[in-house]
């Protein structure tokens, strides 16, 4: 697993959510892999507008960092990144559900499906 140093850690979640979206991207394309937040099904919460979001993180140690107040309980979970985007952005585009990316305490950056998609596949191209 990568291990992050604390101020790494610190640094990354005082970034707004742009950054953090950016940095989410290098990372699970790097690695590889994606985590949510799991216990007895994914986690997510509901934006103002009744949207279902699911919170994904670049590393387990994110989001087990987040694993509190409604997702009090929830453990990380990893998705290998391939099965992300044959599987996972297609249901979720089907069942109207919004990639949360790397929500914190303050913030998150809520994006469309196919717009997550091309950033990924587009950082994939540079490897």
């Amino acid at each position: 697993m990568l291990s992050l140093n604390q101020h790494e850690f610190e640094v990354v979640i005082r970034q707004p959510a742009n950054i953090r979206y950016e940095y989410f991207i290098k990372k699970v394309v790097d690695y590889e892999e994606i985590w949510g937040l799991y216990n007895e099904g994914w986690a997510s919460a509901q934006d103002d507008k009744g949207n279902v979001l699911i919170p994904l993180y670049p590393n387990e140690q994110f989001a087990e960092a987040f694993a509190k107040y409604e997702w009090e309980g929830c453990r990380p979970k990893k998705i290998e990144l391939e099965y992300f985007l044959e599987k996972w952005l297609p249901g979720m585009k089907s069942d109207g559900v919004k990639p949360s990316i790397f929500p914190t305490d303050t913030d998150s950056a809520v994006m469309d499906v196919d717009t997550l998609r091309e950033d990924i596949e587009e950082e994939l191209e540079k490897y």
